[in-house]
């Protein structure tokens, strides 16, 4: 209590404190992780296949055909790869994320519904916080093709502890990016077209909270995508090389994706999207709807519980 202040348990006028509004957020976000390990798990496979053993560029369609090979090969331990460490990155991604987001919009009085200023704030400040657990996931599942196994987490940690953890921070710059769209897009503009289609459409038709919020995915989902495609590029020819061995930079993996593009053409560049956009529709969808699930049970507690009247903020 002491560490947080008082005022972050106190209900405020949404209905929520500050706590229960963070509980919320990092509910959907386990919820949304559990659901769509296969399709993230399966997007990364694709974005990694675009050079073969040799080091060269493959077609996009090999890329795919390669992917889906391992998936066949291995249906369970595939899509659960990499599960684990983004699970346990709720928390260690997350909290700072959503805490930092939160934070922000509570003091500039937007509530648990941020404004562009925190979602900016939020992605450059937790960037340090996420990246190694990015790492550790896809570093997971880099060698699936070779060995047919996920790699043990305890591994991937001595490999960098012996180069004193920095390998863990491989990505970081191109996460910012990612991290800014996604919270632009997802955490901010989500909810608020999903506001505008509820009203919209939703009231004239008797469309449900669910519908409405999976049209709104939808909508920003292929924007989300296009953005952030050529940064999860980047995310992944930066972190699935050898711990081991040497490091890959900024420069060389955009080098190497203008490599791609200009012999594959826009196909180079985004490859995965399709599956991206899949991937952002699940995602958006299963977060926003456990989140609110979450807010739901709790604002009801505090209105039992008497300690929120909605009639006192009319």
């Amino acid at each position: 209590m002491a560490f947080f202040g008082e005022d972050y348990f106190v209900v405020k006028k949404s209905g929520l404190s500050q706590f229960q509004a963070m509980s919320a957020y990092l509910g959907g976000s386990a919820f949304q992780t559990l659901m769509d390990n296969p399709v993230t798990a399966y997007r990364q496979l694709v974005q990694q296949y675009a050079k073969d053993a040799a080091g060269k560029a493959v077609d996009p369609k090999i890329a795919s055909e390669e992917a889906k090979s391992v998936f066949r090969a291995h249906p369970v331990s595939a899509s659960m790869s990499g599960v684990g460490p983004r699970l346990i990155g709720v928390g260690f991604k997350r909290i700072p994320k959503f805490g930092i987001l939160l934070g922000i919009s509570f003091f500039l009085g937007e509530g648990e519904s941020p404004g562009a200023v925190a979602a900016t704030g939020a992605s450059i400040l937790s960037a340090p916080f996420i990246n190694p657990i990015r790492m550790i996931e896809k570093q997971q599942r880099a060698f699936f093709k070779q060995t047919g196994a996920t790699k043990p987490i305890m591994e991937i940690i001595r490999e960098s502890a012996a180069q004193r953890f920095v390998p863990l921070f491989r990505g970081t710059v191109p996460l910012m990016g990612h991290s800014l769209a996604s919270a632009l897009l997802g955490l901010v503009g989500q909810p608020r077209l999903q506001k505008y289609v509820q009203k919209e459409v939703g009231e004239k038709t008797g469309m449900g909270r669910s519908a409405t919020g999976l049209i709104a995915s939808s909508v920003v989902s292929p924007i989300y995508v296009v953005v952030t495609n050529p940064l999860s590029r980047l995310e992944v020819i930066m972190q699935t090389s050898k711990i081991s061995g040497k490091p890959i930079s900024v420069v060389e993996a955009i080098q190497e994706v203008i490599r791609d593009s200009t012999q594959f053409g826009m196909r180079g560049i985004f490859r995965g999207q399709g599956i991206g956009i899949m991937k952002a529709v699940i995602s958006l969808t299963l977060f926003h709807e456990g989140r609110m699930f979450l807010q739901d049970v709790l604002k009801q507690r505090n209105i039992d519980k008497g300690y929120y009247n909605p009639e006192d903020f009319k």
